[in-house]
């Protein structure tokens, strides 16, 4: 859950006066009333439950209920900075990056003057050294071990009320990435941190946004699972060989990747990939080894992002066909043989001299223990293609074998003995998919 925290004054102020905001605010919001504007969740001056939302009570009576189904409860850390009229500000203003008045004048859009106790200070707004500084918020300095220590107690806080974290911008407390940052050198933080908190709860669950290729870095210091930002850029390009070249890195590595097609950062799934295409890059993103990230209102179809300064969710209409899609596509997941299974990216070959399209199709295996198989097979590409695709399963021969798409109304009867030889021929549309359950019928 993203936004339960008590957000600042300061925060929202800069959301109602900030032109640029107010323009995307009014365009999709047309009857926006200023009670929406609630200032950005990622600008926390507490890690309470807002108590608009009924305050921590509120949230572990909604964590037990999610607990009795079968669910657990993440919650938002944000690491890199607070709001600006957090209470260190005033308290402790040794825990933030401090300027100088050349900074100011120089990087007006990185630097902001502000009062306290002390007198007056310059200091840095929180920022990625990809971007301006996020003008609501001010950045924090992890080579002050005090502060590293002060945010592993906030952390504590969190882990009372949930039962695991998504730690925004987790790739920016690293210390190579800090010191190229701000020129700053930092004791490492995360596997301090959560070697921390595990000694309280071993079970409690880390979620990491990862920037980059820094994911398997941020695994090896603890995380359980990283967001896949390089596939999702790899479907938005819509080509086949380099998501096939992706998918042969090492399967732990998947196995702890949070995979997604939309998120609060990224625009609607819906509006960025047209049907055809929406549903073929969901079966890769989903049907792999890793965790499945879906969002609010994904299924439904909805294509206007919500910005995180907004609390009120405009009036879309549901796709039901979408809707539909993701319906049987979670019935699969619930299936114990993915991601339980053994899952195998699968080669596939041209179906005759000189043709190209093979190199269009991504498809992999699951296979249990129990003997059950599902193959998936997706055409990534604007057009026709034909394949060979090249079985694992080593006991095909001898036998007749029944392909059932279970997303689909497609069945096919095909002897082992030639699926074993030259491997199951293909001829799919644009963007065609198949999932399918494998059995033997004779």
């Amino acid at each position: 859950f993203l936004g339960v925290w008590q957000t600042g004054e300061a925060g929202r102020r800069i959301a109602l006066q900030h032109p640029d905001l107010r323009r995307e605010f009014w365009n999709l919001l047309p009857d926006l009333k200023e009670e929406d504007i609630s200032g950005s969740c990622f600008a926390i001056q507490d890690y309470k439950a807002h108590p608009d939302l009924g305050g921590d009570g509120a949230l572990a009576r909604l964590r037990e209920r999610l607990n009795k189904q079968g669910l657990r409860l993440l919650l938002d850390y944000v690491p890199n900075h607070v709001v600006l009229d957090h209470p260190w500000v005033e308290e402790y203003p040794e825990f933030f990056i401090q300027g100088t008045e050349e900074n100011l004048s120089r990087e007006p859009q990185n630097y902001c003057r502000v009062q306290t106790p002390q007198g007056s200070r310059i200091l840095a707004y929180g920022r990625d050294s990809y971007f301006p500084g996020w003008t609501d918020t001010l950045q924090l300095n992890y080579g002050n071990s005090l502060l590293q220590e002060a945010m592993i107690g906030e952390l504590a806080k969190i882990s009372e009320l949930g039962d695991g974290v998504a730690c925004e911008s987790a790739t920016l407390l690293l210390p190579e990435v800090f010191l190229e940052t701000w020129g700053i050198s930092m004791e490492s933080f995360w596997p301090k941190a959560i070697r921390k908190i595990r000694e309280q709860d071993s079970g409690f669950l880390f979620l990491a946004e990862g920037n980059g290729d820094f994911g398997w870095i941020l695994q090896q210091q603890g995380f359980d699972y990283t967001y896949d930002k390089k596939l999702y850029n790899l479907l938005r390009a819509q080509r086949a060989r380099p998501i096939r070249e992706y998918l042969r890195a090492d399967t732990t590595f998947q196995s702890r990747s949070a995979h997604f097609l939309e998120n609060h950062d990224q625009p609607r799934a819906a509006e960025t990939f047209p049907p055809r295409v929406h549903r073929a890059a969901a079966i890769l993103t989903f049907l792999i080894p890793g965790l499945r990230f879906f969002h609010q209102g994904q299924f439904a179809g909805w294509k206007k992002k919500l910005p995180v300064q907004l609390c009120r969710w405009p009036a879309e209409p549901i796709d039901e066909e979408m809707l539909g899609f993701y319906y049987l596509l979670v019935d699969r997941l619930r299936e114990r043989l993915v991601g339980e299974g053994q899952w195998q990216l699968l080669e596939c070959v041209p179906a005759w001299e000189g043709n190209w399209t093979w190199d269009c199709f991504v498809a992999f295996t699951w296979e249990g223990t129990d003997g059950r198989r599902l193959l998936v097979v997706v055409n990534y590409a604007p057009h026709q293609s034909q394949c060979y695709v090249r079985l694992s399963f080593r006991d095909l021969g001898g036998g007749v074998f029944q392909l059932k798409d279970k997303m689909g109304s497609a069945t096919y009867d095909r002897n082992g003995e030639s699926l074993t030889t030259r491997g199951l021929y293909l001829d799919m549309p644009e963007w065609g998919t198949h999932v399918f359950e494998m059995s033997r019928i004779g």
